[in-house]
């Protein structure tokens, strides 16, 4: 998938997509972890999902700080990150960890962009610019995770 997240013109807008892109990654988070028979690669991945919900805590934080409506769940985006990972549990662990680096170039590809958002201030700049650092650990991580299975 190829992610317009990170291109709004309109702050809030930014910030709810952001919100939407952290409930999807959740879910797919949440799937994988299930879904990997490696309960080593689980506990890696249930790190990743922490960092997931603190970026979605701080972006709610962002989002009451200036009124904008936060979503409280996924878009329609998550059914096809969830599948996906659902899909890719048919060939194994290698596979799902393929799908999930997949679903990372999306999330780096996001905060990249909204770390140069105009209109964001300094602080949200900073905390845009660390979840993107977190960002590309991850999509590393699952892509080197995936040659060595």
């Amino acid at each position: 998938m190829v992610t317009m997240v990170g291109n709004e013109s309109d702050f809030g807008k930014l910030v709810k997509d952001l919100i939407y892109l952290e409930h999807d990654a959740i879910a797919a988070y949440e799937s994988t972890i299930e879904r990997l028979d490696d309960k080593t690669l689980s506990a890696k991945v249930a790190e990743f999902h922490r960092d997931h919900l603190e970026h979605l805590s701080t972006l709610n934080e962002i989002a009451a700080a200036a009124a904008i409506d936060a979503p409280t769940k996924g878009d329609m985006k998550q059914m096809l990150t969830t599948g996906k990972i659902a899909l890719a549990d048919m060939l194994g662990d290698k596979t799902i960890l393929k799908a999930m680096k997949s679903n990372e170039d999306d999330t780096v590809t996001a905060y990249e962009r909204a770390s140069q958002h105009a209109d964001a201030s300094p602080e949200t700049k900073a905390f845009f610019m660390k979840a993107h650092q977190d960002e590309v650990r991850h999509r590393a991580w699952f892509e080197t995770t995936a040659e060595q299975q």
